[in-house]
């Protein structure tokens, strides 16, 4: 059943609007959203899922916003890059998918919690409805958000052209499922919440799958790596440049 999807402008958030996604269960998804100004018929543009940290979670629609977001819209802003955004917020006390804290690896499978789950729904249905290029679909997070684009990977590896996941982890014995996915990694060396160790054994399993992942370490970064990350045009640039297929 489709979902029902309600929204009103985002006083003080330039750029985004807050909407509610509801499911037919009676489930809802809080999640701000961005659209390009114009949209010419018949013209198609990428999507961009952003998933946020643990610090974010909550019922405001408005904190998963906190990081990450302006840099990228202020990016494709400043280099005619319209485009979709789409950054849902997680309730309290939930993940993006469920964590074993003993490896700070994703559990077996790395599958989504419901959530994330009812974030696949909703990026579903915008693409049905909105003139989204199926090819140039984009996920990226940090930290809980990096283990939720970690999860999106291994759960539709097929409908997404590029991930960024930022201090977080994943499955490694997932991996074989998206090593043809373009993926660049990032953490800090010096990250006291998320181990660099969760990356880097993501990076070396998607190398033994066949995979070419990028990877940077921010040698002096704590947990917060995602500034750097989202500042950085070029990052932004690869990411943009990817297209699923090609």
């Amino acid at each position: 059943m489709a979902g029902m999807i309600t929204g009103m402008a985002a006083a003080g958030e330039p750029g985004t609007v807050a909407k509610v996604w509801k499911d037919g269960d009676g489930g809802e998804l809080l999640y701000r959203w961005h659209e390009p100004e114009k949209k010419e018929q018949g013209a198609v543009f990428p999507l961009v899922l952003f998933l946020h940290g643990a610090g974010e979670r909550g019922d405001d629609n408005r904190a998963q916003i906190k990081h990450g977001v302006a840099d990228i819209l202020k990016w494709t802003a400043e280099n005619d890059q319209p485009c979709f955004l789409l950054a849902p917020q997680c309730p309290k006390e939930v993940w993006w998918a469920e964590l074993d804290r003993e490896t700070m690896n994703l559990m077996p499978g790395g599958k989504p919690e419901k959530p994330l789950l009812r974030v696949l729904k909703l990026v579903e249905e915008v693409m049905e409805k909105q003139s989204v290029d199926p090819g140039r679909v984009y996920v990226t997070g940090l930290s809980m958000g990096g283990y939720g684009t970690w999860s999106m990977l291994a759960t539709v590896p097929e409908k997404i052209a590029a991930a960024m996941p930022v201090c977080g982890g994943g499955d490694p014995e997932s991996v074989a499922k998206f090593a043809k996915v373009p993926v660049w990694v990032f953490h800090g060396a010096k990250d006291g919440a998320v181990p660099l160790a969760s990356s880097e054994r993501m990076v070396e399993a998607l190398k033994k799958a066949g995979g070419e992942p990028k990877f940077r370490v921010y040698p002096e970064a704590g947990h917060d790596s995602w500034s750097a990350t989202y500042r950085d045009g070029k990052v932004l640039e690869w990411m943009f440049g990817q297209v699923r297929g090609e």
